[in-house]
């Protein structure tokens, strides 16, 4: 029996399949072309289900090591209680993607769990390759443990969430942080997440299905790594595939789609961590494309993720 969509993420994504059968894909490289076509569809995704009226934002800012001004966003439920809070980390292959369109996802995860959000507006490939979106992520950890006592937030139970590229900067942060001996995180929560630079080699049983495409990550990671990207110098911190020793890396929950191109390289980190002693959750969902949950969120294997996710929450 041959890999196929989920009969409820198929009828969900009929809407949309005769328009990017007519589309021509963004040659390698083109990443104005990816901007201008992906932002507008998360923008769109973001907002098709209800936003809790029961979350609060605030604007904050900090200051990268090398001068630039970071933009931060923070999310509370009314008469929450003081506990974890969790950084997360947007997608967008790191050259696409701001806070602003992702508004509804982290006021659903904030208003469903009960747990605080900073969302952090790292800076972008090819603009700023690495390590200045890691750095920028470094920076809202910090300013975070900083200003937990002010927050209501306990130091010890500060999370790191992030989905595609976002859940790549969360991984790669809690290597950082390990290097760099702090700050504390408490948990890792990594939705099907953006980890190898390697991923080339195309895999024809999900080449059908593929919303992330190789093309993409052939794109996105020269952007963020340079001349460096598939080489045999790229750091952990930048593709955490890459990491040789686990050890001593917070707890994980990984969740990534069977018809996604992160699917084995996410299968693998999960095994890593775990030959390492970490605790891990790790859910491969059948019939799930990348960004499955927000393409067809009323699907069940959609509900289920999203039920685990904030069950993961609730226990940093």
């Amino acid at each position: 029996m041959a890999l196929s969509l989920d009969p409820e993420i198929a009828h969900a994504l009929a809407p949309m399949a005769g328009a990017m059968a007519d589309a021509t894909s963004p040659a390698v490289g083109d990443i104005a072309a990816r901007r201008a076509m992906w932002e507008p569809i998360i923008g769109a995704a973001g907002t098709a289900q209800p936003i809790p009226d029961d979350v609060k934002t605030s604007e904050h800012h900090t200051t990268a090591d090398d001068g630039a001004r970071i933009t931060m966003r923070w999310y509370t439920k009314d008469g929450a209680a003081p506990g974890p809070a969790v950084l997360f980390f947007h997608g967008g292959g790191y050259i696409f993607g701001h806070i602003d369109l992702f508004d509804g996802p982290v006021s659903r995860y904030v208003s469903a769990s009960g747990v605080p959000m900073l969302s952090v507006e790292y800076r972008r490939a090819p603009e700023h390759p690495f390590p200045a979106p890691l750095e920028d992520a470094y920076s809202a950890l910090r300013w975070l443990h900083a200003h937990a006592a002010e927050l209501g937030v306990d130091r010890d139970r500060i999370g790191v969430m992030g989905d595609s590229a976002g859940g790549g900067m969360a991984a790669g942060l809690t290597i950082l942080a390990r290097e760099r001996g702090g700050p504390k995180i408490a948990r890792q929560i990594l939705i099907m997440p953006m980890l190898d630079d390697r991923t080339t080699t195309p895999d024809s049983h999900i080449a059908p299905y593929l919303l992330w495409s190789y093309d993409d990550s052939l794109t996105a990671w020269p952007a963020l790594l340079g001349e460096a990207a598939g080489g045999p110098g790229v750091p952990a911190t930048a593709a955490p595939a890459r990491l040789e020793d686990a050890t001593g890396l917070p707890p994980a929950y990984i969740e990534v789609g069977q018809l996604d191109v992160f699917r084995d390289e996410d299968a693998a980190y999960a095994t890593k961590l775990s030959r390492a002693g970490v605790p891990v959750e790790f859910h491969l969902h059948p019939g799930a494309p990348h960004e499955f949950d927000s393409i067809a969120f009323t699907s069940d294997v959609a509900r289920r993720a999203i039920t685990d996710r904030i069950r993961v929450l609730k226990s940093i």
